[in-house]
């Protein structure tokens, strides 16, 4: 299939185009601000579907809605209906096409040409009305205040809410481009409709402000705040895209004695932590227990032994694992355990734990294994 994508390089266009791209497709037309209106003619000539994204969202000059939005959209359907060609349409408007604003105005200037094409053309055409967008290479200050908002906390810099309280109606990007791509398959008819994205979340801007910055604490803190919710999984993936490109490393804290280092990785108020370790030749590591904690070691470099005993039973359980083959043990409560290094080389453990370590409330006691 040929496509033709209007706003190839923007925010949706270049979502939709990799994505297309990923699936296989190759005949991707893209129409961009580099473009003529002689491509534009080329295009229209040969595509067989048409995603609609062109436009400005925000302006100095309100005569530039004109031009870009309602303007390019009455030359998209001229030039398909000179050539002759009925292929479908979707068309990305906006959820403020009621108001009246210079914005809202080209939309539903755009949307009424559609119709028009439609009816004259006998063409499907699908029209979107979309809320606020965001998702990575959304472009700062211009399409979305999430991604004004990533991009000013990742950086340190000041952001401003008027109204705390206030609510905004979100779309995903992969949402969004999921639902579009399966246009492809589902226009069969000559009507004009108006559809919206199924999956939306709605949250007040304060509180998605709070989300972000709590991203940003989790260099320092360790902490990781739940990613349980699709949205707050989709809003760390947009955070971490706006990071500095020389910044996206970040040095750990390592606690060094006589046995090597260890270093806390990532922390989760419900999942517990990680951490990991280097220890030397011939060391021991551990001879505690816990009541409540539990634990998991997993040895990626080097040969251990890890020995257990239960607390009030003289006897021990052992366990060799070596780093080329990866095995997990588990550590369960009320347990006395230790990892001693018995190979030629450093050896390297990653580990788990149940909870957070607290100083005041350690759940650890001395006990030789």
């Amino acid at each position: 299939m040929k496509i033709l994508i209007t706003g190839a390089t923007g925010f949706l266009g270049k979502n939709v185009a990799a994505q297309l791209r990923n699936m296989g497709y190759q005949d991707i037309y893209a129409y961009t601000r580099e473009s003529t209106m002689e491509d534009l003619e080329h295009y229209t000539k040969e595509c067989e579907f048409v995603f609609h994204f062109a436009g400005v969202n925000r302006t100095t000059n309100t005569e530039d809605f004109k031009i870009d939005n309602s303007g390019l959209t009455e030359s998209l359907v001229r030039l398909l209906q000179t050539n002759g060609n009925k292929a479908p349409i979707l068309f990305s408007s906006s959820i403020q096409v009621n108001n009246n604003s210079p914005y809202a105005e080209s939309k539903r200037f755009s949307e009424m040409l559609l119709h028009s094409h439609s009816e004259i053309n006998k063409s499907s055409v699908l029209i979107y009305r979309l809320p606020n967008l965001f998702g990575k290479w959304s472009k700062p200050n211009y399409n979305s205040v999430v991604s004004t908002f990533c991009y000013n906390i990742a950086r340190g810099k000041p952001i401003h809410i008027h109204d705390e309280e206030r609510i905004v109606t979100l779309n995903y990007i992969d949402d969004v481009v999921g639902e579009f791509i399966s246009a492809l398959n589902y226009i069969k008819d000559e009507k004009c409709d108006y559809y919206v994205v199924p999956k939306t979340y709605r949250i007040s801007l304060q509180k998605l402000a709070d989300k972000i910055k709590e991203f940003k604490r989790n260099r320092e803190t360790l902490i990781m705040p739940s990613l349980a919710s699709g949205f707050d999984r989709a809003l760390y993936a947009t955070y971490l895209s706006y990071i500095e490109n020389d910044k996206f490393s970040y040095q750990l804290k390592k606690q060094t004695d006589e046995r090597g280092w260890l270093a806390e990785f990532i922390k989760s108020e419900s999942m517990g932590q990680f951490f990991i370790s280097k220890t030397g030749k011939g060391i021991t590591r551990g001879n505690h227990w816990h009541h409540t904690k539990v634990e998991k070691f997993l040895v990626i470099k080097g040969e251990a032994i890890i020995k257990f005993r239960q607390v009030g039973i003289d006897q021990n359980i052992e366990y060799k694992v070596i780093g080329e083959k990866p095995e997990v043990v588990d550590v369960p409560a009320g347990y006395a355990h230790s990892i001693e290094n018995i190979g030629e080389d450093e050896l390297i453990t990653l580990f788990w734990a149940s909870e957070i370590f607290n100083p005041e409330k350690t759940d650890t006691y001395y006990m030789e294994v």
